[in-house]
């Protein structure tokens, strides 16, 4: 089955409280912004195995609870099936590799069972795969990363390179027999933050066959500048280096700031000390696709282009190399 493009945002952010069903619902705000497909965070930095796991159990059984809805798909096969029927197809992914530090490499395996379909080497600090953006030396990709993206490519999970520091980026790229996501980025070219990623990575990934997806957050958009025109200069820069087949969209939007505040006070160790991070930070909401869509029309982007950036290119890499 083919039908029409998927449209796609490769990150948001659910609170991750196993057992509140206050936000899930928001869910249909994705599917009533002309949105496919979403992949949800189901854990980052710091946090626990046993935190990643519950919350699993938690969006998975709410999603069995809301099928008329909602399908937690692993295959895009079952993603056009969905949406064909009018409901928003979820899968899972997680920021970092911090479950995986004591060094059980099956757990890529249960998270990949459990609908987990990409996950970072690093969340902005180091881990046993590799180093984060934010720390002062990057140590590059170590043995135990290498096994790790080894066991990732196997079971056919994404390998995602988001938060991670550009030497370990491009040792993982280098590495890797797949394509290599960028799964929630923005360009450094265009605003010069740390979380950003640089014209050389943007190269690498698209040279592996993989998308870089520009964020909504506005401090890594410009000064706490979530405007819609912002994120297509992010898009349009990407485009004129790369071309159109290796860019897409992950909002990271976040939809309880109370629980973002709280963590960033949680795990300061994890954060910057700087003033990017505060409880004012603005984002791109799911509602904006369309008016992302018609900012890229009124710049010029024709509708294969604009198919590719919106969900075809996720799709493609995703074709290639989930099982």
């Amino acid at each position: 089955m083919s039908g029409r493009p998927l449209v796609w945002d490769n990150h948001g952010c659910m609170p991750l409280r196993a057992g509140d069903g206050d936000f899930l619902p928001q869910l249909e705000r994705y599917r009533a912004s002309g949105i496919d497909v979403v992949g949800l965070n189901v854990g980052f930095g710091l946090q626990s195995l046993e935190e990643h796991v519950r919350v699993l159990a938690w969006f998975r059984r709410w999603l069995t609870d809301h099928a008329d809805r909602y399908v937690l798909v692993g295959t895009i096969a079952e993603a056009r099936a969905a949406a064909a029927a009018g409901k928003l197809a979820v899968f899972f992914d997680i920021e970092g590799t911090g479950p995986l530090d004591a060094g059980d490499l099956g757990l890529v395996q249960l998270f990949y069972d459990l609908g987990v379909r990409w996950m970072l080497m690093a969340y902005n600090r180091q881990t046993a795969v590799g180093s984060g953006c934010y720390d002062e030396t990057d140590g590059g990709l170590t043995a135990f990363g290498r096994q790790v993206l080894a066991e990732m490519e196997r079971v056919g999970m994404l390998v995602c390179c988001s938060h991670t520091g550009e030497r370990s980026a491009l040792e993982v790229i280098e590495a890797a027999r797949a394509p290599v996501i960028v799964s929630h980025s923005n360009a450094k070219a265009v605003f010069d933050h740390t979380r950003n990623v640089s014209d050389r990575v943007i190269k690498a990934v698209a040279a592996s066959g993989g998308v870089v997806g520009v964020n909504g957050v506005g401090a890594f958009l410009g000064d706490n500048d979530a405007s819609t025109q912002t994120l297509v200069a992010h898009v349009d820069h990407m485009v004129q280096l790369v071309g159109p087949d290796h860019v897409g969209l992950g909002l990271d939007y976040v939809f309880d700031m109370t629980e973002l505040v709280d963590y960033l006070q949680k795990m300061r160790q994890t954060f910057p000390h700087d003033a990017t991070y505060a409880a004012d930070i603005q984002f791109v909401e799911p509602e904006r696709f369309p008016g992302i869509a018609a900012a890229l029309v009124a710049k010029g982007y024709g509708d294969a282009d604009l198919a590719k950036i919106l969900g075809g290119n996720w799709t493609r890499v995703a074709e290639r190399v989930w099982k």
